[in-house]
């Protein structure tokens, strides 16, 4: 059973909340006033690890408090979900900095988009996730549930690609790199991806009342 937050936890939730939202919003601003159509715009949205993270962890944050009583608000509200998202929008910081962030100079408001997606979210989860107390025990295989969502997205990367030629990330590029630096690619960020989540679920077992124990 899920307990009902906090009011310290719903206001982190709701500030957090609103930092992804700007950040979502202000980048498909962004792709549509660049002489992007709308269709365009959304393949390209889509197809980004940093866009799917950010919208995870604002329903995540949104949902159980907006529509708490539904299926979904249920389905989001548990301790399993925001740390999974947790962990992702972690891998996503890590990721950037040390991987893409070289590769481009953003400017104005691209720039804003870039650090609130990048940095501003992942800091801000990471600090909630520390400090607030656990309502739930992760189970012990969480790291591993976790994982599929990577997991998923890299699947659905690679059928995209296929099918329309476009890779968001040039170490994932089948296209340019092949399936096999692709694949062994994949395999490493995956172990990272493992590592950041029983991380993530170390630090609630230790902030848990029961992980004193």
């Amino acid at each position: 059973m899920t307990t009902a937050p906090s009011g310290r936890d719903r206001i982190a939730s709701l500030l957090i909340a609103a930092i992804a939202w700007f950040g979502l919003v202000l980048q498909m601003w962004l792709y549509l006033h660049g002489g992007k159509s709308l269709v365009d715009s959304l393949i390209l949205y889509f197809g980004f690890f940093t866009i799917t993270t950010n919208l995870f962890v604002a329903l995540v944050l949104t949902l159980p408090l907006a529509f708490g009583g539904t299926r979904a608000g249920r389905w989001f509200a548990s301790d399993s979900k925001l740390g999974c998202a947790t962990t992702a929008i972690v891998f996503v910081c890590i990721a950037y900095h040390f991987l893409l962030r070289h590769v481009w100079n953003p400017q104005g408001w691209q720039w804003v988009a870039d650090i609130t997606l990048h940095y501003a979210v992942p800091l801000t989860l990471f600090t909630y996730w520390i400090v607030r107390v656990p309502r739930q025990q992760a189970a012990t295989l969480a790291p591993l549930a976790w994982s599929v969502y990577p997991a998923v997205y890299f699947a659905y990367i690679l059928l995209r690609g296929e099918l329309i030629g476009m890779y968001p990330y040039h170490f994932i590029d089948a296209g340019s790199i092949g399936y096999g630096r692709t694949m062994l690619n994949a395999v490493g960020l995956l172990v990272l991806f493992v590592g950041l989540a029983t991380l993530v679920k170390g630090i609630a077992r230790l902030r848990s009342p029961a992980g004193a124990n």
